[in-house]
């Protein structure tokens, strides 16, 4: 039977991409989208994209909510073997990287928070232990160079600070699955500057060049790495 993926974030931009391409690698995808609204737009896009991949309305926002959606989606399809937590947010507003720490107001970061770290750990919480149980999982979770500690520097505070956040449960959750024997792999990743609509129109790279390494990472062989950070599929420092 094919694997089942679950891309959250996958109406547009990178995650559609990754969606898509897994799906024309064989496995089931679910795309995660925020309203039902955005599902019925993008299953129409999946379609005219030529590929089969099921919209599922998951708010990686509102974390209590993840568990029992998730659930619902593996009883509909199947137990979900690869985890693709794309979905993301950069609202640290029009200053950029002239956005300062000591202005960001406490919303900004509360939200920032909710999506791009309490969203990924809650479902890695719902769907590692049953990767381990069954035996197999790939996790990928999209970070970015911005969330690098050996080249922290300041601009976008939420943003920075919430990949690096990323970064650190990746490791943790990847020590974890390492002592259970499982072939559980769990990973993060930057696209690079990618043409989405958070990346803007002068990205170098298109989404479906930004879906490249998450893609390598989410059908890794069993003796690919576990605890990496990758852009390129090449190593980057942390």
């Amino acid at each position: 039977m094919s694997k089942v993926a679950l891309v959250t974030g996958a109406n547009r931009g990178i995650g559609f991409a990754i969606a898509c391409e897994l799906a024309k690698r064989g496995l089931r995808v679910l795309a995660g989208v925020r309203s039902s609204e955005r599902a019925a737009e993008a299953a129409a896009n999946f379609t005219k994209a030529g590929v089969s991949v099921m919209p599922v309305v998951l708010d990686v926002a509102d974390a209590a909510t993840i568990p029992e959606v998730l659930a619902r989606a593996a009883v509909a399809s199947a137990p979900i073997d690869v985890l693709v937590n794309n979905a993301a947010i950069m609202i640290d507003g029009p200053g950029g990287f002239d956005a300062s720490l000591f202005e960001m107001t406490d919303d900004v970061l509360r939200r920032t928070w909710e999506t791009n770290v309490l969203g990924p750990a809650a479902t890695m919480r719902a769907l590692v232990p049953g990767m381990i149980a069954r035996g197999y999982g790939r996790v990928v979770n999209l970070s970015s160079r911005a969330g690098q500690m050996s080249g922290m520097w300041r601009g976008f505070p939420a943003y920075r600070a919430s990949k690096a956040a990323l970064n650190a449960l990746t490791r943790i959750a990847a020590a974890e699955v390492e002592t259970s024997g499982a072939d559980v792999k769990i990973n993060v990743c930057s696209p690079g500057w990618v043409r989405t609509e958070m990346g803007g129109t002068e990205a170098e790279r298109s989404p479906g060049q930004g879906a490249e390494t998450p893609v390598w990472l989410a059908t890794l062989d069993r003796d690919g790495p576990n605890g990496g950070f990758f852009e390129d599929k090449k190593p980057l420092a942390w």
